[in-house]
């Protein structure tokens, strides 16, 4: 029997999957009832429970024209075995537009028995709505202040 992925290695299967686009090979790294949550998802905070949501979430996603690629990823393991965190940023473009875009992410992970079985994503959606048009732009002053 393969011994389980750690939580380190199923966070990069996590992150270059999402910049791979490989949508449907996501739902697989995730228990049969993770919870995973978004905070900073707009228009407000989202939670998905259960394999079957994330599946639809990633579905969605591969409907979205898109480019991507992960940058400057930083794993930090924790005193929970079973927690790791990823520090990294997605690059890429809107095909449709020729946009570019950076986004900023934080995912807490807890991993059992190779799986997710928890997650908080700290995404920039702000970015990503900037970067799709569904985001008025700001001016100066407020740009800065919303980037720092």
């Amino acid at each position: 029997m393969a011994t389980p992925a750690t939580p380190s290695e199923v966070l990069i299967r996590l992150i270059d999957g999402v910049a791979g686009q490989r949508w449907s090979e996501l739902p697989e790294l995730y228990a049969a009832a993770a919870v995973v949550e978004q905070p900073f998802a707009i228009p407000a905070p989202t939670r998905l429970e259960g394999r079957e949501a994330l599946r639809a979430h990633f579905a969605a996603a591969s409907r979205l024209p898109l480019e991507m690629r992960a940058r400057n990823i930083v794993v930090h393991e924790t005193g929970d075995p079973e927690v790791v965190i990823g520090e990294f940023a997605y690059e890429g473009r809107v095909t449709t537009t020729g946009r570019s875009f950076r986004v900023g992410n934080i995912f807490v992970l807890r991993v059992r028995r190779g799986r997710i079985v928890e997650s908080r994503d700290y995404t920039n959606h702000l970015e990503f709505a900037r970067a799709f048009g569904r985001l008025p732009e700001l001016p100066l002053a407020e740009r800065v202040l919303v980037s720092s």
